[in-house]
């Protein structure tokens, strides 16, 4: 079993990550205050988030990767569906060498104002190890197009039919 570090914001075990279930893939991450885009100096507790609208928000949580390892911040299914509430960047990477606090860019896709308050369980976190790998560049004539999917881009596979209708 791999076993990540992790430091929190004044020891407060409040904040810590926790898997709501042994099996599940991903720790939830709470809420450690929230700032304002245009804002980041300052930070409340507590703050309504207005429909369109962005903050970010401090989880507390800071993080000792190995390199070779990414963490993956995630959206939580209950505050999209319930709240209209969702990671902005989804899925938001943090890279091993990256050691400052855990933030998440939370944005409202709703209708309504959400009320956001310090505590509350705000997005979740994967670990995915990386390959090893290199990007190499080659001339266009080298390029190989030679896929089923060829060049097709977006919208090419249709977006209306069902297969076999």
């Amino acid at each position: 079993m791999l076993t990540i570090r992790f430091s929190l914001h004044d020891d407060d075990p409040r904040f810590a990550p926790v898997r709501a279930h042994d099996a599940d893939a991903c720790f939830d991450l709470f809420a450690r205050d929230f700032s304002r885009p245009d804002a980041l100096g300052e930070a409340a507790e507590a703050t309504a988030l207005a429909p369109g609208t962005r903050c970010l928000a401090r989880t507390g949580v800071f993080l000792e990767m190995e390199p070779g390892w990414e963490a993956l911040v995630r959206p939580r299914s209950g505050n999209a569906l319930k709240l209209g509430l969702t990671v902005l960047n989804a899925p938001g990477t943090i890279d091993a060498g990256y050691r400052n606090e855990v933030g998440v860019i939370l944005h409202n896709a709703g209708r309504a104002p959400i009320d956001l308050c310090a505590g509350m369980r705000i997005a979740q976190i994967a670990f995915r190890p990386i390959p090893d790998h290199a990007l190499e560049p080659i001339s266009r004539a080298e390029f190989d197009a030679g896929t089923a999917r060829g060049l097709g881009g977006f919208g090419s596979s249709g977006v209306k039919e069902m297969p076999g209708q």
